[in-house]
């Protein structure tokens, strides 16, 4: 049963007039949707998506007038296609991505055009030419990133139709993408430790002496330095740059 009769018993047994199913059908002997990444269309012909109406048995009919932006061609049948409150699976997809159409019925073709949010990303001419029974477009997402709905247009050459298709995408990773909470370690940062290679021990001068640099003084050692006298207040070995006036914590001025 092709499209016009079934949408006419569709329509028949909710009261409304057949003669509307001859506006919605269109007249081209065309047919085709997107496949590869699935359409809409195709994931209601999947059974992937409930209540999508009479497009489960023609995904390849979503047919209207050349130069709308919608999922459904403007037809009432086919309006669950453009409903985006739906639960419409993504497909995931990286910046490049090769869209495949299955046409059932071949027609000559002027353009096929490649919408994101009302903005043309991508558009191929054939010129008037007839298409194979699968046509394959690689197009540049543009850098986009996330979840996106892109519009696909196949524009007959010599008629006033057109055929759409509507592919939701995942860019750059699948589904929706988890929430991560990074929390940054705890550091605890320490003072470096310093290893201080001392020279070897010498004897310690008398009381009195002249401090002296690689000198192991003990506690309670007095020595001289800049004219006055100090007291050694801890045990170490002196080093340049440890004379008594600049070490208070190794000595004592006297």
């Amino acid at each position: 049963m092709n499209l016009k009769r079934k949408l006419a018993a569709v329509l028949a047994g909710v009261g409304i007039a057949p003669f509307i199913v001859v506006v919605s059908a269109g007249t081209a002997s065309a047919h085709g949707y997107i496949s590869s990444p699935p359409s809409r269309q195709a994931m209601c012909a999947q059974g992937r998506v409930s209540d999508c109406g009479p497009v489960v048995y023609e995904p390849q009919s979503v047919e209207g007038p050349k130069g709308q932006r919608n999922c459904h061609a403007g037809l009432t049948p086919f309006a669950p296609l453009n409903d985006d409150s739906k639960a419409w699976p993504t497909t995931s997809v990286g910046g490049t991505v090769a869209f495949n159409w299955t046409l059932t019925a071949r027609h000559a073709t002027s353009t096929w055009e490649y919408y994101v949010g009302g903005t043309r990303i991508a558009e191929f001419n054939d010129g008037g030419r007839q298409p194979n029974a699968t046509v394959t477009h690689n197009v540049n997402l543009g850098g986009r990133t996330g979840r996106i709905k892109l519009l696909a247009i196949w524009n007959i050459a010599d008629t006033p139709m057109a055929f759409y298709s509507c592919v939701d995408l995942q860019v750059g990773g699948g589904g929706n993408p988890p929430t991560t909470t990074t929390t940054p370690p705890t550091t605890t940062t320490r003072p470096p430790t310093t290893t201080t290679t001392r020279p070897p021990t010498t004897t310690q001068p008398p009381v009195g002496g002249t401090w002296a640099p690689n000198t192991a003084y003990q506690t309670g050692a007095q020595v001289t330095y800049g004219g006055a006298s100090y007291r050694c207040v801890q045990a170490h070995t002196s080093l340049v740059g440890w004379e008594p006036p600049n070490t208070a914590a190794l000595w004592q001025k006297l």
